[in-house]
Order: C-alpha cells, then sequence, then structure tokens
C-alpha cells in the first residue's frame, strides 16, 4: 500500500499572494514557494507572523520563480531555523538574489513608516538563504529524501518551471505560475500529460485574454493618442518579464516605424538590472528571439533612456511631453512610479497603461476600478488621465489555456487544487474542470490539509 502524503496550502489559497505549500511524507517535509503576501497593508503584515509550521523541520524548498509573492519569504525561513537546501533553476537563483537583496531596501522603509522595532530580515539572512540554493536545469532529475523532482519549463517569466515530484507511483505536479503561450521571448508552456496531483493557479481563471496582435495594437493605439495629445503615457511595469516584454514591443514598434520616435524612460534600478540578467541567460530564449537577437538588441531602441540614479529619475519631470515612463511597481504599491503618478494622474491629456496583474487593496486596482480620487504619499491626487488596461501581456494563461493545460492530463488525473487566485476566479475555474472533464476539483483554503 502507498504511503501517505500531506499537501497543506499556507499561502495563495483563495487569494493570488503569498504562495506556500507544505508536502509532507512519512520521511520528508518539503515546501514549494514561499512568497509574500502582497496587495493590502493588512496583506504586508501577514508577512510578520510566524510559519505555521517548524522551519527547522523543513528537508528543502523548490522555488518554481522569482517574483516576490514566490520567493519574499525566503530570507525569513532561513531566518526562523530553515537549513535545508532551495532548488531552483541558475536562472532563477540569479533573479531571485537581485530581487531579495533590492527588497531589503523596501522593508527599511517600510520599518520606519510602521515603526516596527526590526525589519523582516536583513541582508546576512539573504546571503544565508543564497548559500543553501542549488541551481537545477530544466529536465534534470534529483532526489530529495527519497522523492524524484524535475523541473519543466513553465513559459512564465525565464527560468519559471513546472515541478513534478515522484512520490513512489504518484506524480504531484505544481505549476507555479504558467506562462501566456505564445511569448516573443520564451518558449511555450511545457505539456504535462502523466499527473496524478495537480497544483494549479487560476490568476485568470474566470476571464479571456486579448490576443497578442490586440494587444501589440492596443500599445500602439495608446501611445499614438498621448503623443497626439502631448501626454505622458505611465506604465506600471513589473521588473521581471513584463518590463521586458514590453521593451521589446516598443524595439519592434520603433524600429518599424509604427509610432512617432519620443523619449521613452525605463525608470527603474531594478528593472535595469533583471534586463542585464535577462541578456545572461539568453539560452532560455525561444528560437524567434534568439534569430532577432542575433541580428538586434532587443532591449534597445532609438529614443530609451535608462535612468539609474534618483537625481536622472527626477529629471524626467523636467524632459517637455510627450513621453513615455516605464516603472515599478506593476501594481503601484511602491516604486517611482508613485512619484510620476501623483505628478501627472491629475492631466487629461495623460494616460496609464495597466499591463500587470493588480492585487486588492493596490493602488493599480483602484485605477483599474475607475477611481477619481486616490491617495499618493498622503496626498489626495485627482484622477483625470485616461486608464487603459491591456491583458494581453499578462506573464498568466487566462482561463481557456489554464483549462487546456489541465485537459491534456486530464486521463491521469486522481484530484487537482485550484490556487493561486481571487475567490471568484478559484472558484468559477474549479467548477469549470468539474463540468467540462468531471474532474474531483477543490480550491483549498488558507490552512487546510489534504491526504493523498
Amino acid at each position: 500500500m502507498a504511503e501517505k502524503l500531506k499537501l497543506s496550502f499556507w499561502g495563495a489559497s483563495q487569494e493570488v499572494t503569498g504562495s506556500n505549500y507544505l508536502l509532507e511524507t512519512p520521511s520528508s517535509k518539503i515546501l514549494i514557494d514561499c512568497g509574500f503576501f502582497q496587495g493590502s497593508r493588512i496583506n504586508e503584515e501577514r508577512n510578520r507572523k510566524p510559519f505555521f509550521y517548524n522551519p527547522s523541520e523543513i528537508d528543502g524548498l523548490i522555488v518554481t520563480h522569482a517574483h516576490l509573492d514566490h520567493i519574499g519569504r525566503i530570507p525569513k525561513l532561513v531566518r526562523d531555523g530553515f537549513r535545508g537546501k532551495i532548488f531552483s533553476t541558475p536562472a532563477t537563483r540569479s533573479f531571485s538574489q537581485l530581487m531579495l537583496t533590492d527588497s531589503l531596501g523596501v522593508l527599511e522603509k517600510e520599518v520606519k513608516r510602521s515603526g516596527e522595532k526590526e525589519m523582516i530580515y536583513t541582508e546576512k539572512d539573504v546571503e544565508r538563504a543564497m548559500a543553501q540554493w542549488e541551481e537545477i536545469e530544466y529536465c534534470q532529475e534529483f532526489a530529495l529524501n527519497g522523492l524524484k523532482i524535475k523541473f519543466r519549463d513553465a513559459g512564465h517569466i525565464l527560468g519559471s518551471t513546472i515541478a513534478e515530484i515522484v512520490a513512489g507511483s504518484r506524480k504531484i505536479v505544481f505549476t507555479g505560475d504558467l506562462g501566456n503561450s505564445p511569448e516573443p521571448l520564451l518558449n511555450d508552456t511545457e505539456i504535462i500529460k502523466d499527473a496524478d496531483f495537480l497544483i494549479i493557479e487560476s490568476t485568470y481563471g474566470d476571464r479571456v485574454h486579448e490576443s497578442s496582435k490586440e494587444a501589440e495594437l492596443k500599445l500602439e493605439r495608446t501611445i499614438e493618442d498621448v503623443v497626439h495629445n502631448k501626454g505622458v503615457l505611465m506604465i506600471p511595469a513589473f521588473s521581471l518579464e513584463r518590463t521586458q516584454k514590453i521593451l521589446f514591443q516598443l524595439n519592434e514598434l520603433v524600429e518599424h516605424g509604427r509610432i512617432p520616435r519620443v523619449p521613452v524612460f525605463l525608470d527603474s534600478p531594478l528593472s535595469i538590472q533583471a534586463t542585464k540578467i535577462y541578456k545572461e541567460y539568453s539560452r532560455y530564449y525561444n528560437e524567434e528571439a534568439k534569430k532577432i537577437l542575433y541580428k538586434d538588441d532587443i532591449f534597445n531602441f532609438p529614443g530609451l533612456k535608462q535612468t539609474l540614479t534618483t537625481e536622472e529619475s527626477k529629471e524626467i519631470g523636467n524632459i517637455p511631453p510627450p513621453k513615455i515612463i516605464i516603472a515599478g511597481s506593476g501594481m503601484c504599491n511602491g516604486g517611482r512610479i508613485l512619484h510620476h503618478l501623483r505628478q501627472n494622474l491629475s492631466n487629461q491629456n495623460s494616460a496609464v497603461l495597466l499591463v500587470s496583474y493588480q492585487a486588492v487593496g493596490s493602488l493599480g486596482r483602484q485605477l483599474a476600478e475607475k477611481a477619481k480620487m486616490v491617495s499618493i504619499f498622503g496626498e489626495k491626487v485627482l484622477v483625470e488621465a485616461k486608464i487603459e488596461k491591456i491583458s494581453g501581456y499578462s506573464s498568466h494563461p487566462d482561463r481557456e489555456a489554464l483549462y487546456n493545460f489541465t485537459k491534456n492530463t486530464a486521463d491521469s488525473l486522481k484530484k487537482v487544487f485550484v490556487v493561486h487566485g481571487e475567490l471568484k476566479s478559484s472558484l468559477f475555474f474549479t467548477q469549470r474542470l468539474r463540468d467540462y472533464l468531471g474532474i474531483d476539483a477543490l480550491a483549498p483554503k488558507f490552512g487546510e490539509s489534504y491526504e493523498i
């Protein structure tokens, strides 16, 4: 008789952020991801709370990719006693070191603002985490306390993985975040056909994206409108993948003469550093992107200026419009984008282009829901700028792609756990799997555990 496994959900359960899953066998305890809760102040306070398990008892941590909602609490895990190995692709390790080091500055400001006595973790905790980190390439099987583990390409961001874990005769598959394939830079999401248990994201489980051609056309028209109106186009973008995708698309539009040449500012030190790492790992690009890269620097084009320093960032405000500004954070809950929004949101000739997921409670979500007045740095700002949204640039699949991914392995599935989605999205996708595929699917709540 097969040994019983226990699967517990300690984040991203009927919500999007805070990914953290615990898989227990009679001989091991492993985590899959350990991310920040993000969006509102209440969520961010959850990051300080003790883990609901003993970190010192965890044998290993699998990291699917380097977004902060999947890696943000890893240094805290180490600080609280975790001494096991951390496993990811080489690109994910490089991105994680960059993201976690960068987050220290944000955490320091948060401590000062909130009056907390100490930070969630320190630079030393990040260094200790990186010392415990091992790089594993795609399709390279490795063992961890009797479990056989293999990474598949998720196609979400560079280095992102689907984690296949084999325990005896059972295969448990954690999708992490899947990609919105086909992507301009990345390989398509790998197909899985033999999973017994599937833990799948559902960020857009109840929605259908516009096509990539529609997204590109909307970007082109939005730029043309803002240039015609002599306004400022602000694009809040995540530093990993979304920024690089936008740069790639702007490069295509500029070099083919489809948009006027105006100043474009990449106003994000983190994005600038992440783009350098993207260039280092060009071996992970799809074949078409590799061909283009051979002839062209796909992340650079006439008119693009990268602003690393605070002084350079402030100078953007003195450049007359029209102009385009790409800055973090993608959900407008921090970063340099806030300064540009405060300066330009009340200008009806300007526009904000939302190309990222906007969590509940974030400033980006308020803008997406057409708020007329928002608070930035404690100041009330009237929203007169046009607010545009492009879902086709999402790095997450929509409900049809999620459904098709599950359908490919439907014949072998015993159970599906739908995670990493707001309640409405998770429940909609769960019901869709039950109705159309006849699969035993559920959307677990935070803290629930299941024997599999």
